[in-house]
């Protein structure tokens, strides 16, 4: 999407295309449909844009109890505004849907199946190649969340039938924030969520019909793009493989050593083959919110409490009330650290 034809601009376009290579080559997008990454400020853009782009009224939507607000709430605002049904699988104590309840719950007028490849709450990885196999035979979208997983997961567009595949920059794939982005498989048609200049064909009321510019309204954030760019390659020459082997040591290690503190309750899958680097707990009765203050404050320590944007996970959890301590571990964390944490929480669960 360049907006001039100097040098510079030409520049920052190669940059923009190589980005796209690099992003389709971790996501295993042919080469030839690269142009259809489309860069958003955000997974909650590229979900928007996926939802509201895709479905018509009368359409029926699957998904799941585990599902971010992020996805949650532009479903649910379409089920209230009378334009879409909504089924609701069941993931009982945050673990992950029975593919079979979607294969159930599949219907004439069925129009998406959406699902988050892990939930941010417990690190639950959900089964989303046997979830696109049944959409696959069903000839329904299938729309995969990867926030949780894209640049520590292996994520394959093509094996898994993923028609729309969102994504955020600012967390495994170690980008900056406001970049993330839509992967739209060449099958689906989609209407875009903004309109505006895209510095191609400028003449025409209507947006253009190729990618990526028919999703890229308006001037794109050229820094931050560089930035993930960076990232990808830094995660490529890494090898998702050995990130994710780090992450779940550490992920393992911290898990194992909370189980054995008194008063600390575990939530979400204990097989690391089963999850992301996310672990979920409570100490005692405490609110979440105040053990969070108590490792930021006393510590150094800096985690996530409360709900984490995701109410129907906490639902199925029974910690609407009192939320949960989430640590997520990250490629650069260490050994040291994960002890640290440990020493931390069991000085809090003492009181």
């Amino acid at each position: 999407m360049s907006r001039g034809t100097h040098r510079a601009a030409v520049q920052v376009e190669q940059m923009f295309l190589e980005t796209r290579s690099l992003l389709g080559e971790l996501f295993n997008v042919s080469p030839d449909h690269i142009n259809r990454i489309v860069f958003a400020s955000s997974a909650t853009e590229a979900l928007n844009t996926a939802v509201r782009g895709l479905l018509k009224p009368g359409d029926h939507v699957i998904t799941t109890g585990l599902e971010h607000n992020a996805l949650w709430r532009p479903l649910k605002m379409l089920e209230r505004a009378g334009m879409i049904e909504l089924t609701v699988l069941p993931c009982p104590d945050g673990l992950a849907v029975d593919p079979e309840d979607a294969a159930n719950a599949l219907r004439e007028n069925t129009a998406l199946v959406a699902a988050a490849h892990a939930s941010n709450v417990t690190g639950a990885l959900q089964p989303i190649a046997a979830l696109g196999q049944i959409c696959r035979e069903a000839q329904v979208p299938f729309l995969v969340d990867a926030a949780q997983t894209a640049g520590i997961y292996p994520i394959d567009v093509e094996a898994w039938n993923i028609g729309l595949l969102a994504f955020t920059g600012h967390k495994g794939l170690l980008g900056p924030q406001g970049t993330g982005g839509l992967y739209i498989a060449p099958e689906l048609v989609l209407e875009p969520l903004k309109y505006g200049g895209t510095g191609s064909a400028s003449l025409p009321d209507e947006m253009p019909d190729w990618l990526p510019d028919r999703f890229e309204a308006g001037t794109q954030n050229g820094p931050g793009i560089a930035g993930l760019k960076a990232a990808a390659e830094f995660i490529l020459a890494t090898g998702v493989e050995n990130i994710r082997r780090h992450e779940m040591s550490l992920t393992a290690r911290l898990q194992q050593g909370l189980a054995q503190i008194p008063g600390v309750t575990l939530y979400g899958p204990r097989d690391m083959a089963g999850k992301v680097p996310i672990v979920s707990c409570n100490v005692g009765a405490v609110d979440s919110e105040e053990v969070a203050y108590v490792l930021d404050e006393v510590y150094d320590i800096q985690v996530r409490a409360g709900l984490h944007c995701a109410p129907q996970a906490h639902r199925s959890l029974g910690t609407l009330d009192q939320g949960t301590v989430r640590f997520s571990i990250g490629h650069f964390n260490t050994v040291e650290q994960i002890d640290a944490a440990l020493q931390a929480v069991e000085e809090i669960a003492r009181g």
